[in-house]
């Protein structure tokens, strides 16, 4: 109309086409991850209810190099992703294991995968193939190691703990959910496993961790894994899901990137765009052929492909709320600097 100001209107229209932007990669990134979420939450689930604490805590709770062993290379076969392994992780860590296997666990599980390993060799080539399969095994051994040394591992400090009697987990008498009966105190980790006792109360009061039927122990994992974990960390999941999407859709990333990155400042930009971006370490690998193939050094290519799908905001958010501040802090530091410290060795092969 003769009165409507062409510039407004083109602002409003870049606006408009901002959000819509927004939302579009707020659903592929939605789609993408869901699949890994739901095995997430499913193993998370079947790990409360049916891994005994005391394998957890022999196996992962105990210091030296084979519990972190054990969970990276755990990590390195099971097919989730960065956010996907959160709630598994969580769930050993509520079981007995250590920080350090638990950050291992974290480092391992999304950094590779079979899947990764293929398209990686397909189009990086065998070099880069087997450069990051052996520096993810380093980076989760570095990264518990530092955990296990770290004296903050029970955030708000170290409480009176018992044992859930229905899924033999240890809980904090001071958090967790109680119960009186036949004159003593019973603490749950959750409202179902506090149902579930209610329910049953004589048969868990007595036998403790019961041998309840399969059909039971599964109705009660799948609520575990798909409605206690949902509510514990879906928000965070949800938010750190938004802020890559809002990263993506408002920071133009093109062929400019080989044009400047060809240097020393490709590091710092990989580092960058990896910790703020969510990049599953499978879509990760042709996002970085494309950069290489435009003339980003190849050392920063290798920092993208080991930050990328490792330090999404959603694992920022939950290790921020699980595991407090200063853990959080010491993940990203380590991350970084033995990323940086791969990327570089590799630029040199």
């Amino acid at each position: 109309m003769p009165g409507d100001d062409p510039v407004s209107s083109g602002s409003q229209g870049k606006k408009q086409a901002m959000i819509a932007q927004f939302f579009i990669v707020f659903k592929d990134y939605l789609i993408e991850v869901l699949p890994f979420l739901a095995i997430g939450f499913l193993l998370s689930g079947l790990i409360h209810e049916f891994v005994p604490s005391g394998w957890v805590e022999k196996h992962l709770g105990g210091k030296g190099i084979k519990p972190l062993f054990y969970s990276t290379l755990a990590g390195t076969v099971l097919p989730i992703c960065c956010l996907g392994s959160l709630p598994v992780a969580v769930s050993f860590y509520q079981k007995g294991a250590r920080l350090g296997p638990v950050l291992a666990f974290l480092v391992a599980t999304p950094a590779t995968s079979i899947t990764a390993l293929l398209v990686c060799y397909a189009l990086l080539g065998l070099k880069f193939t087997v450069f990051i399969f052996f520096a993810v095994i380093l980076m989760g051994l570095v990264m518990g190691a530092i955990g296990n040394l770290a004296r903050f591992e029970l955030r708000g400090g170290v409480g009176e703990f018992a044992t859930d009697p229905v899924c033999g987990m240890n809980v904090d008498t001071a958090k967790g959910l109680k119960t009186e009966y036949g004159g003593k105190s019973y603490y749950f980790c959750s409202p179902h496993c506090q149902t579930a006792f209610e329910t049953e109360a004589d048969r868990y009061a007595i036998k403790g961790e019961t041998a309840r039927n399969i059909k039971g122990r599964t109705v009660s994992a799948l609520r575990f894994g798909f409605v206690d974990m949902v509510k514990g960390i879906g928000p965070e999941l949800l938010l750190g899901l938004a802020l890559a999407a809002l990263v993506a859709a408002i920071t133009p990333v093109g062929k400019f990137v080989g044009d400047y990155f060809s240097g020393g400042f490709g590091y710092g930009f990989s580092l960058v765009f990896g910790l703020m971006m969510y990049i599953c370490s499978t879509a990760s690998v042709p996002l970085v052929h494309a950069f290489v193939s435009q003339g980003m050094n190849i050392g920063a290519g290798m920092v993208l492909l080991l930050v990328g799908p490792v330090t999404s905001w959603g694992t920022i958010l939950v290790l921020r709320k699980q595991f407090g501040a200063k853990t959080l802090a010491a993940y990203l530091l380590v991350i970084s600097a033995t990323a940086l410290a791969l990327g570089w060795c590799f630029s040199m092969i």
